[in-house]
């Protein structure tokens, strides 16, 4: 018997271009309140997504797909590259009546927002792009691989069962070809097209994502970004912290504070100054 999602998240299957796409859902915050889709890193379900989406589904309409291909989605033929994941996710919206989403990433989420925003730019409302993946920092392809290894010791152990079954689901080869592709992706020339206020969480101790590199970010025109304790799966380690970033950046707050939660982030400057 399959798994239930964290509630208040739901199940069900959708279809997409023709294929069914397996998804978690929860749309009790009413017809009038925001959208956010959840959209997961490489080879990998959406599984791990699941703590922090439910958190924020009593107030936004929540939905979190597993891409075309990976979780338990069927996998077209061929298989798609980033341009064409960002496609299936704006398919994805429109087959669940989503216009202008707030989009949360996660590691090879992140590089599929960012050619959302470079190809739909009228699809997008607001990102949040959590341990952003791809570019030259991981780059060139072994030592991108020698990070996920690294990453692989840093994160929950209960992170592990839930890996290794998408990845074995989704397969080595094809778990290779789609990180080589995420490595090769051009971050840096899509990052000006990101003209939507944006979030960027990166985990102190994550070694795919160097944080130095933030004053590269100035060339988005509105963008916060901030420091956290946990490595890659912020979203899974510590769903409650990321949560709670996300509703002060949407609300205006201030994203560091000097008591409860958010008294260990740390506000990254992105102008070098």
């Amino acid at each position: 018997m399959s798994r239930k999602p964290v509630p208040p998240l739901q199940s069900g299957w959708v279809l997409v271009d023709g294929l069914p796409v397996f998804h978690r859902f929860n749309v009790d915050a009413g017809s009038d309140a925001g959208a956010m889709v959840h959209v997961h890193g490489f080879g990998i379900s959406g599984t791990y997504l699941e703590p922090t989406a439910a958190l924020l589904a009593p107030r936004y309409r929540t939905f979190v797909p597993d891409l075309p291909g990976m979780g338990r989605s069927i996998r077209p033929e061929p298989g798609l590259d980033l341009p064409g994941l960002a496609k299936a996710l704006m398919s994805y919206c429109d087959a669940v009546g989503v216009e202008r989403p707030i989009l949360v990433g996660n590691s090879l989420g992140c590089p599929i927002i960012l050619e959302v925003a470079a190809s739909f730019p009228d699809r997008i409302e607001r990102a949040v792009m959590v341990s952003p993946a791809g570019g030259p920092n991981n780059q060139p392809l072994g030592r991108a691989i020698g990070q996920m290894a690294m990453d692989g010791l840093r994160e929950p152990p209960s992170m592990l069962p839930i890996a290794t079954r998408d990845f074995l689901r989704f397969g080595a080869l094809r778990s290779l070809s789609l990180f080589a592709a995420m490595t090769r992706y051009p971050t840096l020339e899509r990052l000006p097209r990101l003209v939507v206020p944006t979030l960027v969480i990166a985990g102190l101790r994550d070694p795919l994502v160097r944080i130095a590199n933030a004053p590269r970010l100035a060339v988005v025109p509105h963008i916060d970004a901030v420091t956290v304790p946990g490595a890659h799966a912020l979203n899974y380690r510590d769903p409650q912290l990321i949560a709670e970033l996300i509703e002060a950046h949407i609300a205006g707050e201030p994203l560091a504070t000097e008591t409860g939660r958010r008294s260990v982030v740390r506000v990254v400057s992105v102008d070098g100054n």
